[in-house]
């Protein structure tokens, strides 16, 4: 448990501190994608159908640099029109048996991965505010998976899914419930430019998407019949692991902004 926590504090302050320069930033997020594809190859491989892994590499590091450039709204039909007749065309190099399966993972793994990460580097790219609402956003999940933890460690009683034995629905809620809390104090900070109710909304949402995608990552898991999609992060498992509640986050943080009519399309 101390590793993990020392880990979790080292990770976190590097990805923190990577929010202050908008470029590190999205470095770091590609780092992310390009770990967190390997190791979903990998579980893929388990599956008995491994990705076709060149194709996955560059949907994914096409749909960070369009975004990050600013291009992914005008291009992200053509990109992914490329990326699903790239994945079915390779495809037909490689064995008969598995085509559909190969194919399938391959789209899968660029929205996953690859889809799910723009949301972090669109929210940083608002004007004036997106530095801090990427703060306040890493900073929610973040707590989300701390109070999971300690709640359920502490009170849990009542198995939330089968899909996660550990994970309990008083550390769920309570986790909600404190998630919240946080958000709402954090309207207090002006850099952020929200008022208490939409403090609470942003909390709400993002919490419980943060747990569904810690849920759908571990459904993975317990297809593959692994413990971990990885080992890159001591006390922690593998980069998927670790930021899989990230994925979910980050599109349900940008997507109530949009919800609240605080951000405009």
């Amino acid at each position: 448990m101390t590793r993990r926590i020392v880990v979790g504090a080292i990770v976190a302050a590097i990805g923190l501190g990577c929010v202050s320069y908008a470029w590190c930033f999205y470095l770091l997020l590609l780092v992310i994608g390009l770990a967190s594809i390997y190791e979903l190859n990998y579980l893929c491989e388990i599956k008995g159908q491994p990705l076709e892994y060149p194709v996955a590499v560059f949907g994914v590091s096409a749909y960070l640099l369009l975004s990050a450039t600013d291009l992914l709204r005008k291009w992200e039909g053509a990109l992914l029109a490329g990326i699903v007749i790239a994945t079915f065309w390779i495809g037909m190099y490689g064995e008969q048996k598995g085509y559909f399966a190969r194919t399938a993972y391959t789209l899968l793994a660029v929205l996953y991965i690859g889809k799910l990460l723009t949301y972090f580097v669109l929210i940083r790219e608002v004007p004036v505010v997106g530095m801090w609402w990427t703060f306040d956003v890493i900073v929610l999940i973040a707590l989300t998976d701390i109070f999971g933890m300690f709640i359920g460690t502490l009170i849990g009683r009542h198995q939330l899914t089968k899909i996660s034995p550990k994970k309990t629905v008083e550390g769920s809620a309570g986790a909600i419930v404190v998630v919240t809390l946080v958000s709402i104090a954090a309207t207090q900070l002006p850099q952020l430019h929200l008022v208490w109710w939409q403090g609470a909304v942003l909390g709400i949402l993002t919490s419980v998407a943060a747990q569904a995608g810690d849920l759908a990552e571990s459904a993975l898991k317990r297809d593959a019949g692994v413990k971990d999609a990885g080992s890159m992060i001591a006390g922690h498992g593998g980069v998927l692991d670790r930021f899989d509640s990230y994925l979910f986050g980050g599109m349900a943080f940008f997507g109530t902004l949009h919800l609240l009519g605080i951000l405009q399309l």
